[in-house]
């Protein structure tokens, strides 16, 4: 059984960092890719970032610089280092797998990911 535990949301100011963390079970990271996503009320989820399984990333051009994607193994869980948050960063974010058959963090579409965590909420205050 597939599941995955995002946590480590906040609220932080206009500048400042979060570290947000996906605790996987029921499968191991040699065969899927663990995406981020973030949804505002009203508005479409958005890719944020993936990593494959093979290690590389990928990152929406939004947070480019800023954001970093990256993985533990031993702990089963993936990790989104956010450094210079800004106001519209605001919103809840979610981590999702997908199997990784090509072995690429790219394209972040949301209808490729079937596993999802529940949503951790990022408020950036300006």
């Amino acid at each position: 059984d597939v599941q995955l535990q995002a946590s480590g949301g906040g609220l932080v100011q206009a500048g400042g960092s979060l570290r947000l963390s996906c605790t996987v079970s029921g499968f191991t990271f040699d065969d899927y890719a663990i995406g981020w996503f973030r949804q505002v009320p009203g508005k479409e989820r958005e890719g944020v970032s993936c990593i494959s399984s093979s290690g590389s990333s990928y990152y929406a051009d939004s947070v480019k610089g800023r954001f970093t994607i990256s993985s533990d193994n031993a702990k089963n869980t993936v990790y989104l280092q956010m450094n210079s948050l800004k106001p519209e960063d605001t919103a809840v974010y979610y981590c999702a797998a997908r199997p990784d058959l090509f072995r690429s963090p790219a394209p972040i579409l949301e209808a490729m990911f079937g596993s999802w965590g529940q949503g951790t909420q990022v408020t950036v205050s300006s």
